[in-house]
């Protein structure tokens, strides 16, 4: 069996051996190449909007029903064993430090220009750890792990099927993401949850450095390098969940919604 060149439908059939326990060591030999192997984590903004709770403690490290926002995303990785994890930090970065208690394997790495760019610049300090990677914005508090897969076929994002959004969100064809823009109908609302291949990551790394040097470009997301600007050069798939697998924080008023305790007059 070539290991490197599997159709999506014998995929589909060993991932499923694998999850029932009686793929053989061949079958198990003819998925690795198409195992998650690491994941990048974008924690260097500031969070404005989740003022006064951020003045003195990062967004990705806020506390919501007794667990960091950030952990809800480690733990869920670490279940399907990926241990390679790299966190980019910029505003309170030393507080990342303490992560290294309850999760070793994590390298912390610094964008010492997170305050003058949008995301992009962050997603270039990674830029070498995409490939056969999860890339994730690091204030999305993960309520259904069981999303996050060990084998992945495809580049994705995570993105919710809707009738309308003011919010980003992904216009797809057949499964495929054709753009992304603020705000749309019949498309999908899109979380920052993605998935890049092997071939996918290796194209980025270089795409991501490339767009970065256009001044026009600075203020983008880095999302914006593949399913904008480049969209032609990648095939990246939409993955559906739900609004109950993820629950995005972008706000107080949101964090107030989730965690009663960050409430105005709550003890």
């Amino acid at each position: 069996m070539d290991m490197a060149s599997l159709t999506r439908e014998q995929f589909d059939l060993l991932v499923a051996k694998q999850e029932r326990g009686d793929a053989s060591l061949e079958e198990l030999a003819a998925l690795e190449p198409y195992r998650a192997r690491r994941a990048v984590l974008l924690a260097s903004g500031f969070g404005s909007r989740m003022l006064p709770i951020t003045i003195n403690t990062p967004k990705p490290l806020v506390n919501v029903n007794g667990r960091q926002i950030i952990s809800t995303i480690l733990d869920a990785l670490l279940a399907i064993d990926i241990t390679e994890i790299y966190i980019v930090t910029g505003y309170l970065k030393e507080q990342f430090g303490l992560l290294k208690a309850k999760y070793p394997t994590v390298t912390l790495l610094e964008n010492p220009i997170y305050d003058q760019t949008n995301n992009i610049s962050s997603a270039c300090v990674a830029k070498e750890y995409f490939k056969n990677a999860y890339v994730f914005e690091s204030d999305l508090f993960l309520t259904n792990p069981s999303i996050l897969k060990k084998y992945r076929y495809d580049s994705c994002y995570m993105g919710v099927p809707v009738a309308s959004t003011p919010d980003w969100c992904f216009d797809v064809k057949d499964g495929r993401i054709v753009d992304l823009h603020k705000g749309g109908s019949n498309c999908c609302h899109m979380f920052g949850i993605s998935y890049w291949t092997a071939e996918d990551g290796a194209k980025l790394s270089s795409d991501l450095p490339a767009a970065f040097s256009e001044d026009e470009n600075r203020q983008r997301f880095w999302d914006d390098v593949p399913c904008v600007l480049l969209k032609d050069n990648y095939r990246i798939m939409i993955e559906p969940c739900t609004f109950d697998d993820v629950a995005e924080i972008d706000s107080l008023a949101e964090l107030q919604e989730i965690d009663t305790r960050y409430a105005v007059g709550s003890c």
